[in-house]
């Protein structure tokens, strides 16, 4: 159990020092504990190459902790300074038409170029060896929101090196020498006589005149996703070495592009930047009504789904478990399509419900709002000319409800959802359909849990022991290696599987047996078909399948079929298979049977109304303009109910 706390992120060089300060003191009393700092002040910290001026950090640092606030300090490694790209004029990533992502904003880097990793490591160093035991430093973060700006994957020549080196080792060799025979039979490069000689032949699955092998492609995301892993690993270790405090690294939201269970692997806290109404006005995940309907609360599952894959994350991670909202939304942001400001009471909701699901920390993003530069429109707990701005209310009524709140005590939630971002790179490399993804199936998924009032765990694909779990479901993971499949048989609990489970080998390749090949269903996936909009194909119990669905044989239990007779879903013992990708109403109706029959309680909620349990409390969300009677009780609008259990 830890404490629930409060922080902001703070620019002491935005402003005269003049205000350091009166903004700490400002802080303290608001009730805010933490103060992340640092991030992007690499220019003022080496305006040149060896010229380091840390002097206005230390200063900072102490005037903050003096107030009684804790620094995290961030790895200044996201903004490169100009004098950088001018010595290392190739660092930069290049998108996928070849153009390179210019200086001028930010995250202008290839994680794969090797001068520019010294760089990132060299100051990092030198951060880490003077504010390593400062008392006042009682947390790191590194670099900033890794993938933001589509910023993972880079085509440039320092890539395709990096990726021929990485192959090399990969298909059977030492580093230097790989099979290239390997690679060839794996990627079935005898089709369309795209078979190499030599790894150093190898470009990037870019440029090509149609469609690249997708086993190139997924190689080439697995590849990307490992040198975030790599470049995140060479500050962390460095930091270690000079600091006890815990590190994090703050990720965003729907960005799937590297697996943050690796990255999180070497870290002690999993962070996230949570911005409900800039996310939604932004996602292609919802229709008109419902934006309209909630474009000034967020979505009501977009942050918790978040929020419980960040807890996982933190899982991976040295400290087991931890995790933070590293940035919070406190009023209109100014980097989506439009930016509404949210309703009275959203920002003190957004931030109990991120506790609600285990954080120890929010921190608001950001102290003041700056008034030049990119983000000039983008609001903070203080307006430019530092009057309090609405999110300050909201921030200091949860700080004074907190003085009176129970610390926060994790519980084992009652059913697993499975997330693999291995798989999301398999659909990306072969969605099959347009505007397929599995990061929308699953969330379509984890939005019909909640709709029937269930908490949920979101569990990595390494995970092998599924015990206290009442249900697990593995909707489209690609690639379902034999030991999983096995600790899966081993749970005799309700698993739920499809569509697209067990669909391709680890290369790629359609499995024979056909899939999903698993012991203990007997069916078959013989043909599949992705459905355009507009041609849903009916359930007659209710609902219908939409985008994709498979054909399939079976000997088994045939619990529904489609409107046309072909089989939706298939039960072998505690295995059910679903071969379509459900709306809403037939994901929540199946899965409230599921759940239901697993002993589970469940009750199809208002839409906007949410329910988390946690060890000793069960939290009521009201997202919607209206009151709701639930379970006997009149939840207010844009409200926030606690209760003991």
């Amino acid at each position: 159990m830890s404490a629930r706390t409060l922080g902001v992120c703070y620019y002491p060089e935005h402003w005269p020092r003049t205000v350091w300060q009166q903004d700490a003191q400002r802080m303290a009393e608001a009730g805010l504990t933490w103060v992340r700092i640092g991030e992007f002040a690499w220019s003022r910290l080496e305006p040149s190459q060896g010229d380091y001026r840390f002097e206005w950090l230390d200063e900072a640092i102490e005037v903050l902790g003096n107030a009684g606030l804790r620094v995290v300090l961030g790895t200044p490694t996201a903004t490169p300074p100009r004098w950088i790209v001018d010595k290392h004029p190739d660092m930069l990533a290049r998108d996928a038409q070849g153009h390179p992502r210019g200086f001028g904003s930010r995250r202008h880097y290839c994680f794969s170029h090797e001068g520019y990793k010294a760089e990132a490591v060299r100051i990092t160093r030198k951060l880490a060896q003077r504010y390593g035991k400062n008392p006042h430093v009682a947390a790191w973060q590194t670099d900033n929101e890794y993938g933001c700006h589509a910023t993972t994957i880079s085509y440039s020549d320092a890539a395709r090196s990096a990726f021929q080196g990485w192959l090399r080792a990969r298909y059977g060799g030492d580093g230097n020498a790989g099979d290239i025979g390997a690679l060839n039979a794996a990627w079935g490069n005898v089709f369309w006589s795209m078979e190499y000689d030599d790894f150093d032949q190898i470009d990037l699955p870019n440029l090509t005149v149609t469609e690249p092998n997708p086993a190139h492609s997924l190689a080439f995301r697995r590849f990307s996703s490992d040198q975030v892993v790599a470049f995140n690993r060479a500050q962390v270790d460095i930091i270690r070495t000079h600091s006890d405090a815990p590190i994090a690294h703050n990720y965003m939201g729907k960005i799937t592009d590297f697996d943050h269970f690796a990255v999180g692997a070497d870290l002690d806290i999993a962070s996230w930047d949570a911005y409900p109404l800039g996310f939604l006005d932004e996602s292609t995940s919802f229709d008109l009504a419902h934006k309209e309907k909630f474009s000034r609360q967020g979505d009501p599952d977009f942050q918790a789904f978040h929020h419980d894959l960040y807890r996982a994350v933190g899982q991976a991670g040295t400290a087991g478990g931890r995790w933070w909202v590293m940035e919070q939304q406190p009023g209109p942001v100014n980097w989506a399509p439009h930016n509404p400001a949210p309703l009275d009471g959203m920002v003190r909701l957004w931030t109990w419900e991120a506790f609600a699901h285990g954080a120890e920390a929010v921190c608001y993003f950001r102290w003041r709002q700056a008034p030049f530069a990119q983000e000039q429109m983008h609001a903070g707990l203080l307006r430019p000319d530092s009057a309090d701005a609405a999110g300050m209310v909201e921030a200091r009524a949860v700080a004074a409800e907190l003085r009176e709140a129970p610390a926060v005590a994790p519980v084992q939630s009652p059913v697993a959802l499975m997330f693999d971002y291995d798989a999301d790179f398999a659909w990306k490399v072969q969605p099959h359909g347009h505007g397929l993804s599995y990061f929308e199936l699953v969330f379509a998924t984890y939005r019909a849990l909640r709709s029937l009032g269930l908490s949920v765990d979101i569990v990595p694909p390494n995970l092998r022991d599924f015990t206290g779990y009442a249900v697990l479901l593995m909707p489209g993971v690609m690639h379902v290696p034999d030991t999983l499949k096995h600790a899966v048989n081993a749970a005799q609990i309700p698993v739920v599987l499809g569509p697209r489970t067990a669909a391709r080998d680890s290369e790629m390749s359609i499995p024979v047996p056909l899939p999903p090949a698993w012991d203990g269903l007997d069916m078959t996936v013989t043909a599949v078909e992705s459905l355009a909009p507009g041609t849903p194909v009916p359930l007659p119990a209710g609902g219908a399948f939409t985008g994709y669905r498979e054909r399939v044989e079976t000997c088994a239990e045939v619990v529904e079929t489609c409107a046309d007779g072909w089989p939706a879903w298939v039960r072998d013992g505690h295995l059910s298979y679903l071969t379509g990708w459900g709306d809403a109403p037939a994901l929540q109706r199946i899965l409230g049977l599921i759940c239901a029959q697993a002993g589970l309680e469940t009750a199809a909620l208002p839409d906007g109304v949410r329910r988390r349990d946690t060890g000793h409390e069960r939290f009521w969300f009201n997202y919607d303009t209206v009151a709701h009677e639930v379970a006997g009780s009149v939840l207010p609008p844009i409200s926030v109910t606690r209760a003991a259990l």
